[in-house]
């Protein structure tokens, strides 16, 4: 099948100003995502979806193909799916082929496992679903212990009666997983949200069947804050370091 991967990566961003640019282990952010794309043997072709001139260069420097991303798909409110179908509608008419598969990678994610981008692309072909998203477990952090507190400080459960789901013990809670950014993967009848059976709403492009595959804790780094920042920078110039040695 011919799979196009959409690295979207914006100029602007209100909570780490430049993130997609920011040096992390001597290489700007969006660099370490153009690195896991170019070698997913999955992938048919890579573009980079984006408004500023500084990450254009960068992935022209790679070899990677820009899509560039018009105003209206480029602020803090536009949804990932708008601009990921532009960039399919674009690179379509621009190689002049149909791309079934549709990868979408956000630029400020400098660390994802390796091979992820194939596991994906190989469970939405074998299964025949409607995508595939990368989930890691949530540990701590589980539905089940979360509460609401009012005014006066009172506890009571987030959903249901029984506050903490009856569970007091992290190991026995039941497995429950988040949405890690690392990978998305559709098909294009599914982003174009043309699936009968698919629930209306912001994650329709995802379509009836949904998939996902699991990440090891830790495994994935996105940049929303700047802590982040110094984790990423921390975590590859290890391993750069540990490579070299």
């Amino acid at each position: 099948m011919s799979v196009l991967c959409i690295i979207l990566a914006r100029a602007g961003s209100k909570g780490v100003p430049g993130k997609n640019i920011a040096s992390i282990a001597g290489r700007p952010c969006v660099d370490w995502t153009i690195d896991a794309a170019l070698a997913a043997t999955g992938v048919s072709k890579v573009v980079l979806s984006t408004d500023g001139a500084e990450l254009a260069g960068i992935a022209q420097a790679r070899g990677v193909e820009v899509i560039d991303r018009p105003a209206e798909l480029a602020g803090d409110s536009a949804r990932i799916d708008d601009a990921a179908r532009h960039a399919v509608s674009v690179a379509e008419r621009r190689f002049g082929r149909i791309f079934e598969v549709a990868v979408v990678l956000y630029g400020n994610v400098p660390v994802r496992p390796s091979g992820l981008i194939d596991r994906a692309v190989e469970m939405l072909i074998t299964s025949g679903c409607d995508s595939v998203q990368s989930y890691q477990a949530v540990g701590k952090n589980h539905p089940w212990w979360t509460a609401r507190l009012d005014g006066a400080g009172a506890v009571q459960p987030w959903e249901g009666d029984v506050l903490n789901g009856g569970v007091f013990r992290r190991q026995d809670l039941p497995p429950a997983f988040i949405p890690d950014g690392a990978v998305v993967c559709v098909t294009r009848q599914a982003l174009f949200e043309q699936i009968e059976g698919s629930q209306p709403g912001p994650h329709a492009f995802f379509g009836a069947d949904r998939r996902g595959v699991i990440n090891p804790p830790g495994s994935v780094i996105d940049i929303d804050d700047p802590i982040d920042l110094l984790v990423a920078d921390a975590t590859l110039t290890r391993s750069f370091r540990g490579d070299a040695a």
